[in-house]
């Protein structure tokens, strides 16, 4: 019995030391003023031009956790367009490097959520190393 509660308390220690190892990421994308604020453990940690949905289609507004992370990843609705460090949150919705950087601070994109290439690679190695069950993104 001793040794089973000396199992348990070891296993509930990494466990904590576990969920404490990870930081609270929040992207915060602000479809008004085409920007990205990223906090990491309530600390600003990063603000990003951004290009969002232009007029006729819609960057879905709404607090998601990413659903997948690819590398590269190539548009099969919109020309094979390169999507570099994308993390998809919300079926096709996703957050991505584009390398029409003179459009970034106004609205250009589909719906997804464009970025400076160096710029996603920043974010998609924060969310890879902390988790997508540690990363919220907000759009409003």
């Amino acid at each position: 019995m001793r040794f089973l509660c000396c199992v348990l308390a070891e296993l509930v220690f990494a466990v904590t030391l576990t969920r404490s190892a990870s930081a609270a990421i929040v992207v915060d994308i602000d479809r008004s003023v085409q920007r990205m604020a990223i906090t990491v453990d309530g600390v600003p940690r990063y603000s990003w031009r951004v290009s969002t949905a232009r007029r006729g289609y819609i960057t879905p507004p709404g607090t998601y956790h990413p659903e997948m992370l690819a590398r590269h990843w190539f548009s099969r609705k919109y020309y094979n367009s390169p999507m570099p460090h994308s993390i998809f949150f919300y079926g096709g919705f996703a957050i991505h490097g584009s390398y029409e950087i003179s459009h970034l601070g106004r609205p250009a994109s589909h719906g997804c959520v464009r970025l400076d290439p160096a710029n996603a690679a920043i974010l998609f190695g924060l969310v890879q190393r902390e988790g997508m069950g540690a990363t919220t993104i907000v759009i409003h």
